[in-house]
């Protein structure tokens, strides 16, 4: 099974090379930036590019994922429609094809004729990438291929991708927003059970360098199946349960012991309890991929968040991460529903990845629909809870 997962490694920074093109190259970057006026006709072909490379990206890791392993592309989700229509009304079926000429003929009807554009656009599809993890080689699992489904989010935080600042700071190392909040989220999960089993994140713009103003990625991955716990963050230099608080025996006002990271959107109530429970060390950033990063990478214990609007293809790889470090993400209506109900305020309802919400259309068939909260510690998790759910207005039944 290494097999697998050093490919999702690859075609994850073949999706981030060619999210880095689009922004690094000026005649994609002229394409990607709304610098014209509202009634310029071109209005709606700037908003297209941006699809564009969202599309482009996801066909890319369906194309080569199929390639190395044919029939696997049949099962790879997301959420973009990969038919365009051109200025002149054409209708186009974005695909990478055998040659790069090809592709670049392809783009180049997407494109309105662009040219230079298109004949960049399919170098950078096209190229060889190479990577190489060691500690991937010594995962020795057996999955069978005709049981698994991928999800992938090819540009997940589109908005910080256009208009994102290099040369944002940080707060205790997270990022409220700019490139890097940017990731590329690829996660696999078995069909019949649902559970995400293996996850690559891949950061493109993690460091710029300040000479070249190039930038740099970073990847995360993880495997969590039948056991095996494997994941690019080691148990020592991930830090899983580096904060040494004895939770057990904090009273109800936890003195600010956890922090978390959640949306400017997120509802008032929740950010009320949040911002009791964490004080100054409640977050905020871009990106559902980055914020479940965040609490990856051991820069926030928690990733709350009570709206319906994250989908599968955001949360299954970091959910796989996350398992494989003995955490995991859960359903967080259902845990308040349980704690209203004077149940264990600390049920795992964990996410599932391989049914529909009943009675939905469009993406919103695969919307985390109760919310969810995103955790590396289980012990931490259930004093959290405790602490969150006696500062939030619980009513009578939680929808």
């Amino acid at each position: 099974m290494s097999e697998i997962l050093q490919e999702l490694l690859r075609v994850s920074e073949k999706a981030a090379c060619i999210a880095r093109a689009c922004r690094q190259e000026e005649t994609l970057f002229q394409l990607l930036i709304e610098e014209k006026k509202e009634d310029e006709k071109n209005k709606k072909f700037l908003t297209d590019f941006k699809t564009l490379a969202d599309v482009l990206v996801q066909e890319v890791i369906k194309h080569d994922l199929g390639k190395k392993f044919p029939g696997l592309e049949k099962n790879v989700k997301g959420e973009e429609s990969n038919e365009f229509t051109n200025e002149l009304g054409e209708k186009i079926i974005v695909k990478v094809c055998p040659t790069e000429e090809e592709t670049a003929s392809l783009l180049q009807k997407v494109l309105d004729n662009n040219e230079a554009a298109a004949k960049t656009l399919a170098k950078a599809v096209h190229q060889e990438v190479t990577v190489t993890d060691e500690a991937i080689n010594a995962v020795n699992v057996s999955i069978p291929i005709d049981n698994i489904a991928v999800w992938v989010d090819p540009i997940d935080s589109t908005y910080q991708y256009i208009q994102g600042s290099g040369d944002i700071t940080p707060k205790m190392g997270v990022y409220p927003k700019g490139l890097q909040c940017v990731t590329v989220l690829i996660g696999v999960f078995l069909m019949d059970t649902g559970h995400p089993i293996m996850g690559v994140i891949n950061q493109p713009f993690a460091v710029k360098d300040p000479v070249t103003l190039r930038w740099t990625g970073q990847w995360y991955w993880g495997l969590s199946y039948m056991g095996s716990n494997i994941c690019s963050l080691s148990a020592d230099n991930g830090k899983p349960n580096s904060k040494v608080v004895d939770d057990s025996q904090q009273s109800v006002a936890p003195g600010n012991n956890y922090s978390a990271v959640t949306s400017s959107a997120e509802a008032k109530d929740v950010l009320r309890a949040l911002s009791v429970v964490c004080g100054e060390n409640l977050h905020f950033a871009a990106g559902a991929g980055y914020k479940c990063l965040c609490v990856i990478q051991d820069l926030v214990d928690f990733y709350v968040f009570s709206e319906d609007t994250t989908f599968k293809w955001d949360s299954c790889a970091p959910h796989a991460i996350l398992k494989s470090l003995g955490g995991g993400m859960l359903d967080l209506s259902e845990c308040i529903k349980s704690a209203n109900q004077n149940n264990d305020p600390c049920v795992r309802p964990h996410l599932l990845y391989n049914a529909e919400v009943e009675g939905a259309k469009g993406a919103d068939r695969w919307a985390n629909k109760g919310g969810l909260i995103a955790y590396r510690s289980e012990q931490r998790l259930e004093c959290f809870m405790k602490h969150f759910l006696s500062n939030l207005y619980l009513p009578k039944e939680h929808h």
